[in-house]
């Protein structure tokens, strides 16, 4: 994260300029301070790196989802043949009684 630059003289001079005084301005001008450092701000390469990260996550789930769509094809077919097989089995018992 990174922070916001801050003209402080600058700001103060334009309170006192505005009808505060001095020692207002800079209170104010301390308290926005203070407020800036309690801050975290995001800049354009947080998000770009969150957006990187996130790309990178969604890419392996789908491999990992192409990986167990491919299994369960093979459990399925391999199911299917046992089964077709199973029935041969069973119509040809059948065929003997």
């Amino acid at each position: 994260m990174s922070s916001v630059t801050f003209d402080t003289l600058q700001f103060v001079q334009t309170l006192t300029e505005s009808g505060f005084d001095q020692k207002q301005a800079e209170g104010v001008a301390k308290a926005l301070r203070n407020v800036q450092n309690e801050t975290e701000y995001v800049t354009k390469s947080d998000i770009k790196e969150l957006e990187l990260t996130l790309k990178a996550e969604v890419q392996s789930i789908r491999t990992e989802m192409q990986a167990a769509e491919y299994r369960m094809t093979i459990k399925l077919g391999a199911m299917l043949v046992g089964s077709i097989a199973l029935m041969a089995g069973i119509l040809k018992l059948m065929q003997h009684v």
